[in-house]
């Protein structure tokens, strides 16, 4: 079963995984960025500017804007040659080091990530919706850790969504955790950053402990509402969150278990309808915004 991470030592912090800079094609420097992330109480960013020629391959080293309580994982978007629809992967690398190569000739997305993957990195795939991945792509990228499912920036195409994909590959047996990320770029026309992160569960904000983390699933992901506990016990999972409307378990099998009221905070929804597959929940608060956990294996 899925090690639910709210039981674990330490305390929960708030990060954003996809995030780019004048570097690519931001519209800030690393250090507006960060700056930027740090004055919304955030304590780390992962700064992922696109490795792509055009920009010189770029791997922004961010360890000398690290500060008391903030801190960044470094990282990049990689790219490859082809998915089914488009002329490029987006693969999201966190955890990246500094000397790590540019695609070689004829590297596929698929084996850009497994180099990526074998150098220490976080890997996933970044917003599938957007990007039309199709169920045989997303099989293809087998070095995933992880499914980008919210992007905000995407989310303006009405494309931010990306659950189903993440549900077939799940059904098939994958075993991905799922996350949410603004992807800000922090240009014009773009959506207000700081609306999608990660809360992860880690005994320290030490770079290291906070890639272990993402790693073994220790996280969950929110647009606004927080979880406070999250339990599976005797065929029912409790949840404990801040005032919500909704609170849905949804998984591996059509339909889900609901609960509805104003200002919910603790409700119990079972299991059994998901056999021995998995469940997730997610929470819905107000004023739409959502937190999902990962995927809670029954078996």
């Amino acid at each position: 079963m899925t090690d639910l991470p709210f039981d674990r030592p330490g305390r929960f912090w708030r990060g954003n995984l996809h995030t780019h800079s004048n570097e690519s094609d931001g519209a800030l420097s690393p250090a507006e960025t960060l700056r930027h992330y740090r004055d919304a109480g955030y304590d780390f960013v992962a700064l992922t500017d696109h490795f792509r020629a055009e920009f010189n391959f770029p791997l922004t080293d961010t360890t000398a804007l690290r500060s008391p309580g903030f801190t960044t994982l470094l990282g990049a978007e990689l790219h490859a040659p082809r998915t089914e629809a488009g002329p490029s992967w987006h693969i999201v690398a966190v955890g990246l080091p500094l000397d790590f190569r540019p695609p070689e000739p004829g590297e596929s997305g698929p084996e850009l990530a497994r180099r990526a993957r074998a150098a220490g990195a976080f890997v996933g795939m970044a917003h599938p919706s957007a990007s039309l991945l199709t169920a045989a792509d997303a099989e293809s990228l087998d070095a995933a850790h992880s499914v980008e499912v919210y992007n905000a920036l995407a989310d303006r195409e009405n494309r931010g969504d990306s659950w189903h994909l993440t549900d077939v590959l799940l059904n098939r047996g994958r075993r991905l955790t799922a996350y949410a990320a603004d992807d800000a770029h922090f240009q014009p026309q773009d959506p207000a950053p700081c609306v999608a992160w990660v809360q992860v569960r880690a005994e320290s904000l030490e770079p290291g402990a906070l890639l272990s983390a993402l790693k073994a699933g220790h996280f969950y992901s929110s647009t606004g509402p927080e979880l406070h506990d999250v339990r599976l016990d005797d065929g029912l999972v409790t949840v404990c969150c801040s005032p919500a409307r909704k609170v849905l378990l949804t998984g591996g099998a059509p339909g889900a278990q609901v609960v509805q009221g104003s200002s919910l905070t603790e409700c119990s929804l079972p299991v059994e309808m998901f056999g021995d597959g998995y469940c997730r929940v997610t929470v819905e608060d107000a004023d739409g915004g959502r937190a999902w956990t990962n995927p809670i294996h029954l078996t």
